[in-house]
């Protein structure tokens, strides 16, 4: 037997799929939730919750009425289905962590390699990582530009990158104290709460300014993948589900809480897509507020959402970190207390400083927000988790209308990663060549 066959062999006992497997777990824990073979923590459903509301709505919310420029009132279509999708893709994501009986992965990365070996994880990790860094990259970058535009003409006027710099020494301090996701609850609360405030003045303030030629179409085939890729993006969240889901105190409470936090996303988007779109159309801008009137509805709008994108930075470097540290044994058994903390220290200083470096050097929000969201959310939202429950799971024991499903989803995400990213890219030269204000 040759050393390909070997390891395909010991691949598949290593990774058999026993479909049941969720199910039981899921009895198992209803059963007790004291005793947890799987190492959960002690969060609570409005933790999962607050968590998956805070990741992903906000900067979402802001890019809607721009796809709906570039895509028409097709959008509202579009963001329907892919709200379904996401709910779906999230349930089956927590699935695949429990394929195998008595196991649980624990991340992406592991469930790709588990469905599709080496080929599996190296997807994974690409898309994981270009995630985890680019969201929060993206975030700095709309809360430099925030700074800018609420401070300008004053004593405290800087430029993008300083305000950049600023804001990724302040974020070291919560990266720093807090170890892992149930801490950030409260924050992710506040993140979301903040969310609703520029959601309510938007919906209030667009129609009160609806311009005299709104420009509003039903349907703009030539902006389709760019506006499907922005509603990828307001779907993103899926590679820190894995780590909610574990600081889940009962585990089986997920599909619930996906479910709620995502319709609670989905509510936030029509309010303020339509809306806005009904009153800009064509000239809707990303992020929305700067096509609102100066005055105190768009500054109070600029401020809570620059408190949300910098509450939600947290979340993430807190997914990477906690996975980074698994991979090299950053623990409090292994290198004490002080050791594994300044392990941690140095690993998530280094964290900000990539993100940092990314959001002074790509600072495009609009476009940018684009780019991720076609190469990493149409990948982690669409693709790899329907791929891998397939894979894990089987495709003969699905009735014909989930394997439907899951075939347009496929379809949907293939679309929307690859001429997304292609009109991204290309938008992005033009910002450079042309060197676009950032603010």
């Amino acid at each position: 037997m040759s050393q390909h066959e070997v390891y395909e062999a010991d691949q598949g006992d290593k990774y058999k799929v026993e479909h049941t497997s969720v199910n039981d777990y899921v009895e198992e824990d209803r059963a007790s939730s004291v005793v947890n073979e799987f190492g959960h923590g002690k969060g609570s459903f409005m933790t999962a919750y607050f968590n998956i509301v805070c990741v992903v709505a906000g900067t979402g919310t802001l890019g809607l009425p721009h796809a709906f420029a570039e895509g028409g009132w097709l959008g509202i279509l579009i963001l329907l289905l892919a709200y379904f999708m996401s709910v779906y893709s999230g349930i089956v994501l927590i699935r695949c962590l429990y394929y195998k009986p008595g196991q649980r992965l624990h991340d992406f990365k592991e469930m790709g390699i588990a469905a599709f070996s080496w080929p599996g994880y190296i997807i994974s990790s690409c898309l994981h990582f270009l995630n985890l860094f680019g969201c929060p990259a993206l975030y700095l970058v709309l809360a430099g530009g925030n700074m800018v535009t609420l401070l300008k003409g004053t004593v405290g006027e800087l430029n993008h990158a300083y305000w950049v710099i600023i804001w990724g020494v302040f974020l070291l301090i919560p990266s720093l104290v807090l170890k892992t996701l149930r801490e950030v609850t409260a924050i992710a609360a506040i993140g979301a709460v903040c969310t609703m405030m520029a959601v309510f003045i938007v919906v209030i303030q667009s129609p009160m300014n609806r311009v005299e030629n709104p420009n509003n179409s039903g349907v703009i085939w030539t902006g389709f993948p760019s506006s499907l890729a922005t509603i990828a993006f307001s779907f993103g969240g899926n590679n820190t589900y894995p780590h909610v889901e574990h600081a889940l105190k009962k585990p089986h409470q997920w599909k619930w809480a996906i479910l709620a936090g995502l319709s609670t996303c989905t509510c936030l988007y029509i309010l303020t897509a339509v809306p806005a779109y009904y009153a800009f159309g064509a000239s809707a801008q990303s992020p929305i507020y700067n096509s609102l009137p100066t005055g105190a509805g768009q500054t109070i709008a600029i401020i809570v959402m620059t408190i949300h994108v910098i509450f939600a930075i947290p979340i993430y470097t807190t997914s990477f970190s906690l996975e980074f540290e698994k991979f090299t044994r950053a623990t409090d058994e292994r290198l004490g207390k002080f050791g594994a903390w300044a392990a941690r220290a140095v690993i998530r200083t280094c964290t900000m400083v990539i993100l940092v470096i990314l959001a002074v050097f790509v600072p495009y929000f609009d476009h940018f927000m684009g780019l991720i969201g076609a190469l990493a959310n149409c990948g982690l939202v669409f693709l790899l988790p329907i791929s891998c429950y397939l894979r894990l799971t089987g495709v003969r024991n699905k009735p014909w209308y989930e394997l439907a499903f899951c075939a347009l989803t496929l379809f949907l995400g293939i679309v929307g990663l690859v001429f997304g990213s292609k009109d991204a890219i290309e938008d992005l030269i033009e910002d450079f060549k042309t060197n676009r204000p950032t603010s």
